[in-house]
């Protein structure tokens, strides 16, 4: 049915028309996830103005403060949409990167201010009241961090997008967090007053994984990384394309939730310029429906070299052009 409305094109656009609809469902999921983080502050709040708990107060304004990062994702999600210039010739994508730093450095002072205090409270024990209370706080503020995780990194990962991973990560952290009020509480309430620091030093170090699997991927998307199995899916794919007789280069590279390629090809030297045309015409589209999220290519056509022959020798001694024949 999706096929009879929407039928197949191998017009270019529509690449771009897909990069803009993933664009759409980051917002979209920044926009939710915002609300649903605001609300569950909310709930805790009134258990706080109920009870008036210090402790629910200090856990809850750090939910509220942490809800707030999804500002910065969103901002470079709508910057993302903006249309190239000359001065940014690739457009605005990297935005997204950009907030991912961001997020990752408060997924670090999360886990900074968790093990501080968890620390500090193994050394200075303090009294734990309203149990019942902190319980049922605890497990509003873990549910609703943690709905809101799996549906960031559900939509990051669908569209590409590491930043919203990345805050769908965080999230969880916090969810760590208010599910250590509730393992603490329930460990005072057997009697084992320490086990609310002690809980805390876990889920710090719970926090410092998440930490380190966000920084992996960012720090990856800043340094231009990508899975090697999506060039082993390009080169499969170029190799399939009728009359490329080799490939001679492949970069591929995100920019922010949209993967651009750059290809060297080989071909029949004895083609004119038109039929060559053609050949990277097709080498381009057959990336574009073969490699998941790539919304264009530059495909770059070289006759391909006879014995005596070395059609790139002019460009042999520039140190650049000996590294990308490396990479190559």
């Amino acid at each position: 049915m999706r096929s009879v409305l929407r039928p197949h094109s191998h017009d270019a656009a529509d690449s771009l028309d897909s990069a803009l609809e993933a664009s759409v469902d980051g917002i979209r999921a920044v926009k939710i996830s915002l609300v649903a983080l605001l609300l569950t502050s909310a709930a805790q709040a009134v258990v706080v103005v109920v009870t008036g708990s210090v402790a629910l107060l200090a856990d809850t304004i750090h939910n509220f403060s942490d809800a707030l990062t999804a500002v910065p994702l969103w901002i470079a999600f709508v910057l993302g949409r903006r249309v190239a210039s000359r001065r940014y010739t690739y457009g605005y994508g990297r935005a997204e990167d950009l907030a991912g730093v961001f997020i990752v450095g408060m997924i670090a002072l999360s886990s900074i201010v968790a093990g501080y205090e968890s620390v500090r409270r193994l050394f200075d024990p303090q009294p734990v009241g309203n149990l019942g209370v902190l319980i049922v706080a605890g497990v509003v503020g873990f549910a609703g961090n943690e709905l809101v995780a799996v549906y960031r990194i559900r939509v990051g990962r669908r569209i590409g997008s590491a930043a919203l991973v990345a805050d769908g990560l965080h999230a969880r952290t916090d969810g760590f967090t208010s599910l250590a009020v509730v393992a603490g509480a329930l460990g005072v309430m057997v009697g084992f007053p320490l086990a609310d620091p002690i809980i805390g030093v876990v889920i710090t170090i719970a926090i410092l994984f998440v930490l380190r699997g966000a920084a992996r991927d960012i720090y990856r998307r800043l340094m231009d990384a990508v899975d090697p199995a999506l060039v082993d899916s390009a080169e499969s794919t170029l190799r399939a394309v009728p009359n490329v007789l080799a490939v001679d280069e492949l970069r591929l590279r995100w920019i922010g939730h949209r993967l651009r390629a750059e290809v060297g090809i080989s071909v029949d030297p004895r083609l004119g310029i038109i039929d060559a045309h053609d050949i990277a015409i097709a080498a381009e589209h057959a990336l574009v429906h073969g490699v998941p999220k790539l919304v264009a290519a530059t495909v770059h056509v070289s006759p391909r070299d006879t014995p005596g022959q070395d059609h790139h020798a002019a460009l042999a001694h520039h140190p650049a052009t000996l590294e990308a024949g490396a990479i190559a």
